[in-house]
């Protein structure tokens, strides 16, 4: 009997065949063209319909979480705005649900569906949140649980808010397998889902963003019951792009046209998989580093066909610096009575600068909040930066600089939502699909030459037209 090759290259080589075996989906099913696939299909593969979502995750107690009206926030926004504008601003509380966030809603289907599967476990790679999410499903169906973690850099220095996070999956019963930041994370991932035969609770499977549609839904629903309106705008903290896919799907679903804004922390400069600047950010989620690389190609996860499709459904992408959400999340402490984590915190500092754009008679929603503790809590997490040599300072956050400042705004004036460019994303998103290609056919010109489907798929992709797409391969 032969042993396996457990190098890296073979394993990675081994990796769509150990994936399909991890979640039950032959993603090659929906595939057409030289790029397209079947999106919808592939969601529909699930087998749940919304209402399914939401009887699924009543099972485990999770959902209706309260809407609510941060008035005292608002009216500081309208002190900030021109006369007449300044929406009503409202957050979706989902740190009241079993684990702390949104997360649970994504991870209650696939929980579900590898029980009813047969798998003995679920297996997530995750920095945290998503972890305790799939732990505390796995403890309410008696699955074991590994949550695989990049937390430290080469001399052992950990987040605080990476290390609470651990703490919480290991209190909901997970056992948590920490490595140092590099591309060990997939490998290891592989090898245990391959050794153990345990489901891949992935945060990029049909099965995760079909749980996050409930959240779409409900929101437009009690906005609309306790309220009497569809909200102007809802933000979502944008990293993976899960997130924001399914809180849109689920706001269509409701028949709510409320503009969709993603909303990421500025972290321009900093490598995501550089061991020295691994710590020099103050933010493991919800940041540029993900935010923008997986808007412009989903297809980096650890699935072959990430259901997370960001650029779909996003009608605006804004950023915020590191400053102005340490101080938007004292700002809610102080005058909302709520402490709450940074993640949702991203989107409610766009949120606050976005509802000055608007008129007072419109409301803005951000769709989640996260619990805090203590390493996820503004002190820790600035004490860490102190240590690693980044200045900390009050001033105007247009002068920070990720990596060397942080600097907290002098007045609640300051803080801007600072608008991405669309179109330049929607280019490099085409930009990536054409570099996927082995081989691309070209016209006299050079310029590559894509079938009728590939067309098609990548104007859904960008969220715009087949005659974009066409300016775009001849801008190639």
């Amino acid at each position: 009997m032969t042993s396996k090759d457990n190098s890296y290259g073979a394993v990675m080589a081994r990796k769509n065949e150990i994936m399909k075996a991890a979640v039950g989906v032959d993603y090659a099913s929906f595939e057409s063209g030289s790029l397209a696939f079947d999106y919808e299909a592939m969601m529909a593969s699930t087998g749940y319909t919304l209402e399914d979502v939401i009887n699924i995750q009543k099972g485990f107690s999770i959902g209706n979480t309260p809407l609510i009206e941060l008035k005292n926030l608002t009216t500081l926004a309208r002190r900030c705005a021109p006369d007449g504008m300044g929406a009503r601003i409202f957050i979706k509380d989902e740190a009241a649900n079993p684990s702390g966030s949104f997360k649970v809603r994504r991870a209650s289907v696939s929980i579900y569906h590898a029980k009813n599967h047969g798998y003995k476990g679920a297996i997530s790679a995750t920095s945290g949140n998503y972890g305790a999410a799939v732990a505390s499903c796995c403890a309410k169906t008696g699955l074991r649980c590994i949550v695989v973690q990049e937390c430290f850099d080469s001399k052992g220095l950990g987040q605080p808010e990476i290390i609470e996070k651990a703490r919480k999956c290991e209190a909901l019963g997970a056992e948590v397998v920490q490595l140092t930041v590099g591309p060990e994370l997939f490998y290891v991932f592989l090898r245990m889902l391959e050794d153990t035969h345990y489901f891949n609770a992935s945060l990029y499977t049909t099965f995760g963003i079909a749980g996050i549609e409930s959240l779409g839904w409900e929101l437009a629903m009690q906005m609309r019951e306790q309220y009497g309106c569809d909200p102007a705008m809802v933000v979502c903290t944008n990293a993976g792009g899960g997130n924001l896919t399914g809180t849109a799907r689920g706001l269509r679903k409701a028949g709510c046209q409320a503009q969709v804004v993603a909303a990421s922390v500025n972290l321009k400069g900093l490598h995501m998989a550089s061991d020295h600047q691994f710590n020099l950010k103050s933010f493991t989620t919800g940041h540029t580093g993900f935010g923008m690389p997986f808007s412009t190609w989903p297809d980096r996860s650890d699935v072959p066909r990430s259901a997370a499709r960001p650029l779909r459904y996003m009608d605006k992408y804004v950023t915020i610096n590191q400053g102005e959400v340490f101080y938007i999340t004292e700002i809610l402490a102080r005058l909302e009575g709520l402490e709450k984590g940074p993640a949702g915190n991203t989107s409610l500092a766009a949120a606050f600068a976005l509802s000055q754009t608007l008129p007072q008679d419109q409301c803005i929603v951000v769709q989640e909040t996260e619990y805090t503790g203590a390493g996820k809590h503004v002190n820790a997490q600035l004490s860490f930066a102190r240590s690693n040599g980044i200045e900390i300072r009050l001033g105007n956050p247009e002068d920070e600089i990720p990596g060397r400042s942080i600097i907290l705004p002098e007045h609640p004036r300051l803080i801007k939502a600072r608008e991405a460019d669309m179109s330049h994303l929607r280019h490099s998103l085409i930009k990536h699909a054409v570099g996927t290609l082995p081989e691309v056919s070209r016209d006299s010109e050079g310029h590559p030459v894509l079938d009728e489907q590939d067309v098609e798929f990548l104007a859904l992709e960008t969220n715009s037209s087949k005659e974009f797409v066409l300016q775009a391969l001849k801008n190639l």
